[in-house]
């Protein structure tokens, strides 16, 4: 047998496929629920309360103007201004003394790449799907195709409909499997893939669940594209494999490749999308959103203004009953024009009355500003979050504790989204870890705000061997960081705030060196951002102030004993550094408050040195 005319079969093949999409369907049907609600979510989105949900209702049958009030509007609104004035950085720490170099590149490293990657955009999305209907999804992939195919990762907001998670799981990762559904044009897939797909694509075999969009979408020439990850132990190891197809046909299959069978696609083993939910459901990834949680407040509001506006438009507009045998010109009538109206009969209340209507109590009123009320403490959406503040309410430090504590909500939100920040970032140094051989350039900010361009490779991430171990087998260490996450932009009551701070400080004497542990004992009883780093700065200024001092005192002593004509002019320069006050004559100043003892130990020890020995 001619070795050399072996075919090697692929693992993964059509009956392969078939079964993944098997799993698929029966994921789908697990996620039904959830899919309505999103497309629900959306369509209360885009203000279709008349089109869509309130036509069922009594009060949109008759076919007349329905109110659609932006009050939910204004809830995500305003929730989504407080993420944006939140926007994430990330800090990174090591977590050993030796790594402490690479984690300060990567603190200046992955901001760069996130922004090549627009994320300010795609969190801005992030957010919008998050509070509208509850969840939030990135993608972060190693993409092959760029930098001219140098390679560089890739990060993207996904759509919720068109992912598949295994019922009941309430981590991703923990799914059997995770599939990611995508129509691409029939003609791009022929040029991407020519050999494995020349004269065998049909239509569309599976389709995921679709928004209400504007536009209409026409899926004839689009054929759907399914990604499934799944996790697969492969000796002894947890890999995550890959599987790329439409149709029956194979596209891309990691265990299809001899070595990546073995590692799997990425080395840290896990799918690589982060999900961000706002108010978690037990039993799912995904949560329910601002729209769920005011979808019923919302709905009373509009149908009451609806039966306002009805009934001032009755009011305002007046009716009448007329007989069926009356002889009144109905068209003259109506026509507000004419002074003159015919009859050919005589006029009685019997042919024409007018109808009258009642006016709209006030307790109404009550209750739709009620409804309001409900819906903005339900929502977090207070007057003093967005701003307004009670007229009794005057001093600057009332106004600042009511904002605080209004903005309690907008936090645990920011919060959630930053743990899912840290998971993006987790991705990327992963990816940075086990793709970034070759050397790249970044354009950083280095000390004092100038940019510098600095090359980055992953040679410092890699695992460092630390000797034997147990036996003869040798025991490695792997870089690991923690990520701390913090706000990039501040707002300008917390900038003004911060601000104020720094003055008080200056003002109390807390960057003078020789109150220095007086300074860090209060600052030790406070809380502020930035506090440890402020007190780092005052005790290596206090410790650089007292060696400056030291290091006089011994120049002092030298001068004294080689050239003692030099001490008294160096006595008095160094009083003039310490004091900044000029010496009259030859006399030496005092400091205010009677002299430091250091400087006087210093004046008198050289004093002494001056002296001849007797």
């Amino acid at each position: 047998m001619d070795e050399n005319n072996i075919t090697i079969q692929p693992i993964i093949g059509s009956e392969q496929v078939k079964q993944f999409t098997r799993v698929l369907e029966k994921y789908k049907s697990g996620k039904v629920r959830t899919e309505q609600r999103i497309i629900a979510s959306e369509n209360w989105w885009k203000l279709r309360n008349s089109a869509e949900e309130h036509r069922t209702t009594d009060m949109g049958r008759d076919g007349g103007f329905q109110s659609c009030s932006g009050w939910l509007h204004n809830v995500i609104v305003s929730k989504h201004a407080d993420a944006m004035d939140a926007y994430p950085a990330p800090v990174i720490l090591p977590r050993e003394p030796g790594d402490r170099q690479q984690a300060s590149q990567l603190s200046k490293i992955i901001p760069c790449i996130l922004e090549q990657n627009g994320f300010e955009e795609i969190y801005s999305d992030a957010m919008w799907q998050k509070l509208k209907t509850g969840t939030g999804v990135y993608k972060v992939v190693w993409d092959s195709g760029r930098l001219n195919g140098l390679g560089d990762i890739a990060i993207e907001r996904v759509n919720l409909l068109n992912v598949y998670w295994q019922p009941g799981v309430t981590d991703i990762q923990r799914s059997r499997c995770f599939f990611h559904t995508e129509l691409v044009d029939k003609d791009l897939l022929l040029q991407a893939y020519p050999e494995q797909l020349q004269g065998r694509l049909g239509g569309p075999t599976f389709m995921s669940t679709r928004f209400l969009y504007d536009d209409a979408v026409d899926t004839t020439d689009k054929a759907t594209v399914i990604e499934v990850y799944y996790h697969k132990r492969v000796q002894g190891k947890n890999t995550v494999q890959y599987c790329k197809y439409v149709e029956d046909i194979v596209l891309f299959a990691t265990e299809n490749d001899p070595v990546m069978a073995v590692t799997g696609l990425y080395d840290h083993g896990q799918y690589p999308y982060v999900f961000d939910a706002l108010f978690p459901i037990e039993g799912s990834p995904c949560g329910y959103g601002f729209v769920d949680l005011c979808k019923n407040p919302q709905t009373e509001i509009d149908l009451m203004k609806t039966a306002f506006l009805k009934n001032a438009m009755v009011g305002a507009t007046p009716r009448y009953f007329s007989r069926g045998d009356g002889t009144i010109n109905e068209k003259e009538f109506l026509d507000l024009s004419n002074p003159i109206v015919h009859t050919t009969a005589g006029l009685s209340d019997d042919n024409l009355r007018r109808i009258e209507t009642s006016n709209l109590d006030g307790n109404y009123i009550a209750v739709l500003d009620r409804t309001i009320q409900e819906l903005r403490e339900t929502s977090g959406n207070t007057e003093t979050s967005t701003g307004n503040i009670s007229s009794g309410v005057t001093a600057a430090s009332a106004i600042a504790a009511l904002q605080e504590a209004s903005g309690k909500g907008s936090r645990d939100s920011t919060m959630a989204s930053y743990r899912a920040y840290g998971r993006i970032v987790e991705l990327c140094i992963e990816l940075i870890r086990q793709f970034y051989d070759l050397p790249r350039r970044f354009r950083i900010l280095g000390a004092g705000g100038m940019q510098e361009f600095v090359s980055f490779d992953n040679g410092g991430l890699q695992p460092s061997s630390l000797g034997s171990g147990f036996g003869e087998d040798a025991v490695f260490r792997l870089p690991v960081f923690d990520i701390q996450v913090a706000a990039q932009k501040r707002s300008g009551y917390a900038r003004v705030a911060h601000n104020e701070l720094a003055l008080q400080f200056f003002n109390q004497g807390f960057f003078d060196p020789q109150r220095a542990q007086q300074a860090l004992m209060c600052l030790d009883m406070m809380e502020f951002e930035g506090k440890d780093e402020l007190m780092q700065k005052i005790a290596a200024n206090a410790n650089l102030e007292g060696k400056l001092m030291d290091y006089m005192q011994t120049a002092l002593l030298l001068a004294g004993r080689a050239a003692p004509g030099l001490v008294e002019g160096m006595s008095a320069d160094i009083m003039q550094t310490v004091t900044g006050q000029k010496p009259v004559g030859r006399a030496i100043p005092k400091v205010s408050g009677g002299e430091a003892p250091h400087v006087q130990r210093a004046r008198e020890d050289a004093a002494s040195a001056a002296r001849p020995d007797r």
